[in-house]
């Protein structure tokens, strides 16, 4: 069962299309894992589509100008249907076939020889190759954001990932699996933040894929690990 969901800002933000990628890729996954959210959402879009039209109405000079053009509009197309000059030459109307690329299409991946289904919200974003030390590995997913880091994380069984703390955000979407840490064991679905004020150490049993999305280095907090600080700016 999902515990954990984007926020009502988050979800408000997603519907009115103002969230950058990395974050809208996050909020449109959860939502294909999680009903609830998908409801909201759908809410949210609706609303802000109504605002949307509300804001768009003409003040009541603009309408009479309108209505105005409209006449003059009628008028000319009376004069060209009288010509029948103008059908005769007027050129067959034609409809270029087009490729129906199903949005719905499943998005697959492997890593660690294991096969994964991924979100339709992935379907344009795996096109890099798995990368990893040990039971890590990562894909990076290009956003196009400069300080955003957005990859897919695979743990394997058995695997965590060093005790550390953030020097900015980090979001983490589970996508299959599970992992836990001195907070909570999460399931498919969670949807995550922690910040500066967070120090952890994700582990798993059974193995897990996630979703990351970082705006700074993680901050090793104990061990070997720690020796990667410096040089975090490179490989966060």
């Amino acid at each position: 069962m999902i515990k954990y969901h984007p926020n009502q800002d988050l979800l408000t933000l997603h519907a009115k299309g103002e969230l950058p990628l990395s974050l809208s890729i996050a909020v449109s996954a959860h939502c294909e894992l999680c009903a609830e959210c998908t409801e909201k959402v759908t809410a949210l879009t609706l609303a802000a589509s109504d605002e949307n039209f509300a804001m768009s109405q003409v003040s009541t000079d603009n309408t009479q100008m309108n209505a105005a053009l409209d006449a003059d509009l009628e008028a000319l197309l009376a004069d060209m249907m009288s010509d029948d000059s103008v059908l005769d030459n007027a050129p067959a109307a034609t409809i270029g076939a087009s490729e129906n690329i199903s949005a719905s299409a499943n998005i697959s991946t492997n890593v660690k020889g294991q096969d994964y289904t991924l979100p339709r919200a992935f379907r344009q974003q795996v096109v890099n190759h798995w990368q990893g030390i040990g039971k890590v590995s990562r894909l990076r997913l290009d956003t196009g954001e400069n300080q955003a880091r957005a990859s897919l994380l695979h743990i394997a069984e058995n695997g965590e990932i060093p005790q550390h703390s953030h020097k900015g955000e980090e979001l983490t979407l589970l996508l299959a699996g599970e992992f836990s840490d001195e907070y909570n064991t999460y399931t498919a679905g969670d949807f995550i933040l922690l910040n500066g004020e967070h120090e952890h150490s994700p582990k798993t049993v059974e193995g897990c894929l996630c979703y990351t999305v970082v705006d700074a280095p993680l901050y090793f907090t104990k061990g070997i690990s720690k020796l990667l600080n410096p040089i975090g700016e490179l490989i966060y």
